[in-house]
């Protein structure tokens, strides 16, 4: 299988390892990081899945995208004065963290690893932009097989998904608030999907039945991804 991540030279490894501060636990339901904190610090994701959100002072929200083990986490928040956006454990989570005042360091004394830093944030705004698509040109049956398919995918180059299996977290109204829907659409679509053998759900594992058929339905065609940096 083809790794997921992308090899470290020795250097490289031993300046993140003098960089890293220390591992975070993080229980599911708490923000890392909280709309306009001041002191967010630079994450990787360890082990657990979180997402990205900005909330209405209505309370209405708007998942932007989903963390998975390998992103970075807050990077935005920690280059800014006050994040923008919240950042919410979805799973226990475990984070490797990075000193905010240390990021400068990356620019000047490893530029390769800082243009890996600047290639991640680019993939994480391309997850923002596909959502985005999804939630102004797809309808709700597409908007759905489309996030199936790309956290498939994601799980996939990690070595999490067995016979087209996968741990899904997620609840229908993190799903609503991720792909711009009411709950009740959400939940009705789902259930119309199901039925239809798109997926089965069973211990808080999802089983794509056709991944190929769910890939044509979001029109997302295959393309393989490419090793990624990990910092």
């Amino acid at each position: 299988m083809k790794p997921a991540f992308k090899d470290k030279s020795d250097e490289e490894v031993r300046f993140i390892q003098a960089t890293k501060l220390e591992h975070r636990f993080v229980a599911a339901g708490t923000d890392i990081i909280h709309p306009g904190q001041e002191d967010a610090e630079l994450y990787t994701l360890f082990s657990g899945w979180a997402f990205r959100y900005k909330s209405l002072a209505d309370g209405r929200r708007q998942i932007l995208n989903f963390l998975l083990p390998g992103d970075l986490v807050g990077l935005q928040a920690s280059l800014l004065s006050a994040s923008a956006h919240g950042i919410e454990a979805l799973t226990d989570v475990e984070l490797c963290t990075f000193p905010r005042k240390r990021i400068w360091d990356l620019f000047v004394k490893m530029p390769a690893l800082a243009y890996e830093v600047a290639w991640l944030g680019s993939r994480e705004e391309s997850l923002i932009d596909e959502n985005l698509t999804s939630v102004g040109q797809r309808n709700a049956s597409e908007r759905i097989a489309a996030l199936l398919i790309s956290l498939y995918r994601r799980a996939d180059a990690l070595g999490l998904v067995n016979d087209h299996s996968f741990q899904f977290p997620l609840t229908q109204q993190q799903l609503a608030d991720a792909l711009g829907l009411s709950l009740v659409h959400t939940s009705k679509t789902w259930a119309r999907l199901r039925r239809a053998g798109l997926f089965a759900m069973s211990g808080g594992r999802l089983t794509l039945l056709n991944p190929r058929l769910t890939a044509r339905m979001a029109s997302l065609f295959d393309r393989e991804l490419e090793p990624r940096p990990l910092l």
